[in-house]
């Protein structure tokens, strides 16, 4: 696996694991802001042809 790979891939786990988080504390600004950027990571990702694999939130 290359950088740009295992560098998206980890991004794409931290947002989730943001997301979740903004979820569970009831922050919806919060929860926005981090869809938008897990929905533009697994763009990214689908434009390079990385498979994310069973990554949901």
């Amino acid at each position: 696996m290359d950088a740009f790979t295992a560098g998206l891939l980890q991004r794409i786990k931290t947002t989730e694991s943001d997301l979740t988080k903004a979820r569970e504390t009831g922050d919806d600004f919060l929860a926005d802001v981090e869809q938008g950027e897990l929905d533009d990571l697994r763009r990214l990702a689908a434009e390079h042809g990385v498979e994310i694999g069973a990554t949901s939130v």
